[in-house]
């Protein structure tokens, strides 16, 4: 079990569930820093660089993190899968559209040596269309009465014949038509409704409510179409507007005449290739390595790769900029008149107090007003206004891919998944020494993704993310990997796959607390946006004290994350 693995989360559990106090130790450890980070994921690590750059190399910085490694949601999973090693990602996962980061952010992926441009050469876009491979939907024996697999509808080029594809899929006959109506049909669902009223009627009703009352497509349609948009929101289409699926392009919108929306987000005119084998904890191991040079052997961007981190090194006392692990932060606070910010933690037990001259909460937003006495209430009622996204990203090693190739198939979306929604082949990416297999008799890494929700019961968003949370601290490995076997059995079966002989290790990245939470049009007042909202009031500076991560950028994406770093940077460096 790794992501928020035991060991993790404990301590902060005590302090928010149980209301645990934990005293303020007299004794300070280490020297004054001049700034203290509590969370290393990546908000705070560029925090500590933005600061290093702007201070000078000489600026002293502590980084505290709860988990065993660096690099927060930006999870590195690693096998030996007889003698051969494969990497891959357990959490945030590619650099996207790195050609409409704000100048900080770009200039940021640059100064730590990474040059999005080489990804087009490292990732093979051709790799799945030379052999063949498809994009799957696995019909699952516990919902359509017996496994079966069939090409993914939803993920086919426009000249394909989808009612041959439909025609194949077990459902009623009466489904299967409406379903090949709905993906070919030229109809405008809300005919006689100006513009402004179908966006209007579209923002207020979700995408699954549209199928039914105004496309008229059966239930047992719908509850295949729910589910397509988990791995992007983390949540289904019955708690997501009828317009974001029009501009998603998702069947039944296409011929609505609303034209081109605007978009807080940029067009997605890049690919989506920026990529490290281990996804962004390449991106961590590379503000550590500016950080922390002996720590990450190598220069370039590729060594980064296989390059082995030195641990040891992290929290040296002759660093400028130390990281130490396994430390949770329990309170924060402004001592001798204001000079001072004093954080203390625990680790493995015993509780710590060091002391900044400044002090940056890179850490999940929602524990901000838990660890820092002085924040008002005003500001504790603003972070409280969202939670995070649980989500569990499942690395599976298997020994080879021979019945994704005899299927057919590349990877599998799952609709009413007993756990996994979707799985799949890994991104064919292949740098700096490190290849991604050219061979189905050849290890691989299989990636599986669960977003627990609980859905169509009429829920909001947010109550989904409560109730999916704690459902998943319910849930033991032993659960969440006898259904991820099942799953994966019942679509590869026919392939001749053979789970004990076949899997040769699985690890569960479980993220009860996982993307940042974005705003819906659905639920939330329609002036809200990542550039106004309450987050912008839950992550107000209190004098030496700022809040970054991505929470407070209402944005889970990289550059998200790096916005909120420079922003925290920037206030606390005014204070002087």
């Amino acid at each position: 079990m790794r992501g928020s693995h035991p060991g993790s989360f404990e301590v902060a559990h005590a302090l928010a569930w149980g209301g645990a106090t934990f005293s303020r130790p007299g004794e300070q450890t280490d020297g004054v820093y001049d700034l203290v980070v509590l969370g290393g994921g990546l908000s705070g690590l560029s925090a500590a660089h933005l600061y290093r750059q702007r201070v000078g190399p000489d600026a002293r910085i502590l980084i505290l993190d709860n988990h065993d490694d660096f690099g927060g949601h930006a999870k590195r999973n690693e096998f030996d899968v007889d003698g051969k090693q494969l990497i891959c990602y357990g959490g945030s996962q590619s650099i996207d559209t790195p050609g409409h980061y704000s100048k900080v952010a770009a200039q940021l992926l640059k100064d730590v040596g990474i040059d999005t441009q080489r990804f087009y050469d490292y990732f093979d876009r051709s790799y799945f269309k030379e052999r063949n491979l498809r994009n799957g939907i696995y019909f699952s024996k516990e919902i359509y009465g017996a496994d079966s697999v069939k090409t993914n509808v939803t993920r086919v080029p426009d000249d394909t014949d989808v009612g041959k594809i439909v025609d194949s899929y077990p459902l009623s006959d009466e489904s299967r038509a409406a379903f090949i109506r709905l993906l070919q049909s030229d109809t405008d669902y809300l005919k006689g409704k100006s513009r402004d009223e179908k966006i209007s009627l579209m923002k207020a009703m979700s995408y699954m409510d549209f199928l039914k009352d105004n496309a008229g497509v059966p239930e047992e349609v719908t509850l295949v179409l729910r589910d397509t948009i988990k791995g992007f929101w983390g949540f289904g289409w019955d708690a997501l507007s009828a317009l974001e699926g029009y501009r998603l392009g998702m069947p039944g919108t296409y011929h609505l005449g609303l034209g081109d929306l605007e978009s807080e987000d940029p067009d997605r005119d890049e690919p989506y290739i920026f990529h490290f084998p281990d996804g962004n904890a390449g991106v961590a191991r590379s503000l550590v390595r500016k950080l922390i040079p002996d720590a990450v052997p190598g220069r370039t961007m590729e060594d980064l790769v296989l390059s082995r981190v030195d641990y040891s090194l992290l929290d040296r006392e002759s660093n400028n900029t130390r990281i130490r692990l396994n430390c949770t932060g329990v309170d924060a606070r402004h001592v001798d008149g204001d000079r001072f910010v004093d954080v203390t933690y625990v680790r493995e037990g015993r509780t710590y107090r060091v002391r900044g001259k400044h002090a940056i909460l890179a850490c999940y937003n929602n524990i901000v007003p838990h660890i820092c006495p002085e924040i008002s209430a005003a500001q504790t009622k603003a972070i409280a206004a969202v939670t995070k996204i649980p989500l569990v990203y499942i690395s599976g090693a298997v020994r080879n891919w021979k019945a994704f190739e005899k299927l057919g198939y590349q990877s599998f979306y799952i609709p009413q998944g007993i756990l996994m929604h979707s799985f799949g082949m890994d991104f064919p990416v292949s740098m700096g020494g490190y290849d991604f297999t050219q061979n189905s008799s050849e290890a691989t890494v299989i990636h599986g993704t669960y977003c627990p929700t609980v859905p169509s019961q009429g829920l909001t968003e947010r109550e989904q993310h409560v109730a999916g949370r704690r459902h998943l601290y319910e849930l033991s490995f032993a659960d969440l990997e006898r259904d991820i076997v099942r799953q994966m059995s019942g679509a590869l079966e026919s392939g001749g796959f053979d789970a004990g002989r076949d899997i040769a290790a699985i690890t569960v990245n479980r993220w009860p607390h996982g993307y940042a939470y974005e705003y819906n049009e659905l639920f939330d007042p329609p002036e809200w946006s990542r550039y106004n909202g309450p987050h912008q009031a839950g992550s107000a500076q209190m004098g030496r004290i700022s809040i970054a991560n991505s929470d407070a950028s209402a944005y889970a994406y990289v550059n998200g994350a790096i916005d909120a770093a420079d922003r925290a940077v920037s206030e606390q460096i005014d204070v002087g």
